[in-house]
Formats: C-alpha cells, sequence, structure tokens
C-alpha cells in the first residue's frame, strides 16, 4: 500500500466535471483579469467568514503583504508573530522594512503564546500577527485584549484554517484583517497561487483593493506604490467548485483525526491538542514524537508520506540573523522543530488506509516514554471535543 501525505488527484477525479465545466466558461468568455468569478468568489468567501468585505490575491503571502503595506507598516515598525509557522509570515512582515518579533507558541496547541505578547511589545509595535497553525485559531480573546489595550492592529494569518471556529467566530473575522492562501495542499486549495483577504473595516477595503492593482485609482493614476496582488478568474472559478465541498471534506478530516486520536491514545505518540473554544479543520494532523527522524524513516519505506512542519524556527533561519536571535530563546518552537511529524489525514483517506498508517507509527513510536514538556496534558484527544 502506498499512501502519501496528500492525494489532490483522487479528489480532483470526483469533481473534473464540474471543475473542466467552470474553466471552460472562463475560457469562453476571455476575461482573465477580475470579471464575475472573483467578484462572486470574494462575496461567498466574506460570507462564510461573517465578514462585509472580502479582496482576492495572487498568494496567501501577497494577502499578507497587502495588508502590511495597507496598514502602511514599514521601516522602523515592529510585528509580532510566531517562529513556528511558514515562513510567509514572517517574510511578509520584512519586505516591508519592518521588524518580524516572535513570541514563544504554546506547546500543546504549536500557536502563539498570548502569556508571551506583554513583554515583547515596546513603542515601535504596530501590529501582532497570530498565526492559525494546522487548522486551529489561537487563543484569540487574550490577543486581542492585548492589541486592544496598546491600539495595535491584528492580522490573522489563516492560510491553513479556512472555516475553523472560536468560540463559533470564523478564522479571520476577529482581527483588522484575516489573511488565507488557496495554494493547492490547503482545505480550499486551487490549481495554483490565489489567496484572499477578509475584513470589516470598509477604510482598509477600498486601501486593499488599490494596492493590489499598482496602488492605482483610477486606473493610472497612483496613491500609493502597490503590486500586482491580483486572483486570476481561472483560480476563482475552479474554487467556486471546490467551496461547495469544504465543510464535507473538513468534516472528514475531523473524522480522520479522532480515528488516529484513539488509535494512539495511551501510546508514546502526543496526538494534537485542540482547545475547547476550537473546532478544528486539521490542514495538518501533526503529533510529537521524541525519535521523530527514525519514525519518518520507517514511514518512508513503508511507503507512507509524512512531512516536517517545520524543521527550523523562524528566528533561527539564516535570513534573519541580523535580528540577533539564538538558539534556546524559544525553546518550545525549538523543541517542536525537533519532534513534530505531519501524517496523512486528507479527507479522501480509506478507513485500510489510515489503519495501515496508524499501524506503521505504532510500531516504532507506540512505546516508551511520551514527549515530554511544560503543561503537557495526555487527557484530551484533539478531536473528540468536536
Amino acid at each position: 500500500m502506498e499512501i502519501p501525505l496528500l492525494d489532490l488527484k483522487v479528489q480532483h477525479d470526483a469533481i473534473q466535471h464540474e471543475v473542466l465545466a467552470a474553466l471552460a466558461e472562463v475560457f469562453e468568455s476571455q476575461v482573465f483579469i477580475g470579471g464575475p468569478k472573483v467578484l462572486e468568489l470574494e462575496r461567498k468567501i466574506a460570507d462564510l467568514c461573517g465578514c462585509r468585505f472580502a479582496v482576492g490575491a495572487s498568494s496567501g503571502t501577497d494577502a499578507l503583504l497587502n495588508c502590511m503595506m495597507s496598514l502602511d507598516i514599514g521601516p522602523g515598525d515592529e510585528v509580532i508573530t510566531s517562529p513556528f509557522s511558514f515562513f510567509a509570515s514572517a517574510g511578509a512582515i520584512a519586505r516591508t522594512g519592518a521588524r518580524p518579533v516572535f513570541v514563544d507558541i504554546d506547546p500543546r496547541t504549536f500557536n502563539m503564546d498570548p502569556d508571551k505578547l506583554g513583554a515583547a511589545i515596546t513603542r515601535r509595535t504596530r501590529a501582532i500577527m497570530p498565526v492559525h497553525l494546522f487548522g486551529q485559531v489561537c487563543d484569540m480573546d487574550p490577543i486581542l485584549a492585548v492589541a486592544g489595550a496598546h491600539g495595535l492592529a491584528v492580522v490573522e494569518d489563516s492560510a491553513q484554517s479556512i472555516s475553523a471556529t472560536y468560540r463559533g467566530l470564523r478564522a479571520g473575522s476577529m482581527g483588522t484583517a484575516g489573511c488565507f492562501s488557496f495554494f493547492p495542499s490547503k482545505n480550499l486549495g486551487g490549481i495554483g497561487d490565489g489567496g484572499m483577504i477578509v475584513t470589516n473595516d470598509e477604510a482598509l477595503f477600498e486601501r486593499l483593493v488599490t494596492m493590489r492593482n499598482h496602488g492605482a485609482k483610477p486606473k493610472y493614476f497612483h496613491r500609493f506604490v502597490g503590486g500586482n496582488f491580483r486572483l486570476d478568474p481561472v483560480q476563482a472559478a475552479v474554487l467556486l467548485v471546490k467551496l461547495q465541498y469544504l465543510d464535507s471534506w473538513s468534516g472528514k478530516r475531523r473524522a480522520n483525526a479522532l480515528y488516529y486520536d484513539e488509535r494512539f491514545r495511551g501510546s508514546a505518540v502526543e496526538t494534537p491538542h485542540v482547545l475547547p473554544q476550537c473546532v478544528s479543520v486539521f490542514n495538518q494532523y501533526v503529533i510529537r514524537a521524541h525519535d521523530r527522524d527514525r519514525l519518518r524513516e520507517h514511514l518512508t519505506h513503508s511507503r507512507i508520506g509524512s512531512e516536517i512542519y517545520y524543521p527550523v524556527p523562524l528566528h533561527l533561519q539564516e535570513c534573519f540573523r541580523p535580528l540577533g536571535g539564538r538558539a534556546g530563546d524559544l525553546p518550545h518552537a525549538e523543541q517542536a522543530c525537533r519532534e513534530v511529524l505531519a501524517l496523512p489525514v486528507y479527507p479522501e483517506l480509506t478507513g485500510e488506509m489510515r489503519a495501515y498508517v496508524a499501524d506503521q507509527v505504532l510500531l516504532v513510536a507506540g512505546k516508551g516514554e511520551g514527549v515530554a514538556y511544560e503543561g503537557a496534558d495526555r487527557s484530551r484527544s484533539a478531536a473528540a471535543v468536536h
């Protein structure tokens, strides 16, 4: 049996007639910049998130960058974010000339630890960028409280967590703005790069729309130095098809996560921890294992796909060396990088496939001591609260 980390072909096979029909509609229209497909997707994503406005973007990265630029964040400013994330989170901050400031993670959820925020704020701090990692929203109430007390913008990096909820509110809807990625591996993935920004701030919305088109309003009259951050109708058409299936696919991911939780219960495998106020969409199912690299080698030999998200924390990346980060500064993020491993959790996994994955994980990592970190609690399964 061969089980990839993600199988996009099996997803496509089930909906290919709808996808091809949607693409044919775009080709027939010959509208390849903007147009009704993009507007329809923006409206539907805004509705999904419970927000007034949505702005398509050329990628999740460009969605974050547009937000930073539209909030006029630049040289001399600081933005607080997580060191345990895909590079785009900190990269979008740095590209404006601002300084990314990293705070350590909650070792249970892998998300930003709100208790670390206060000590990181300086007179230069302009915004907080919480990252809703692996499909679970951060603990937003204390983050928003800190932001409100200091007059800071909150840009939610929701790239991995579209439709996830926190106290019934959707990812991306609680801060100043929320940013999504439609990279093909996401729960709602396109056939290339794409992204979206949601907000309830009308003035910010207007600036985001202008900024994504080289800062021009009207055409050829440039208010700002913006960029080409537009979402194209080809991506929008495919995403409109897939959006109909998002809730079903997320439910199947949760079912697969719950199966793994039950199989790994009582073993040395640390399963994902989902806060009781959250509903995760499990863009990734990430376990901890002391001997992670040996486990991954075994899974590879057993023809099971896996991935390390992420092998190096952002504060120790070479390009951020001038920021002065050192090993030991953010111990929970650094420990996570040594121990995490993502397993296949995509909706089309069969019962036989997920049983094989669990069997092989337990064969190598099922015995011995579990991972130890401050606040570890093995009493809760990741998906049982759903």
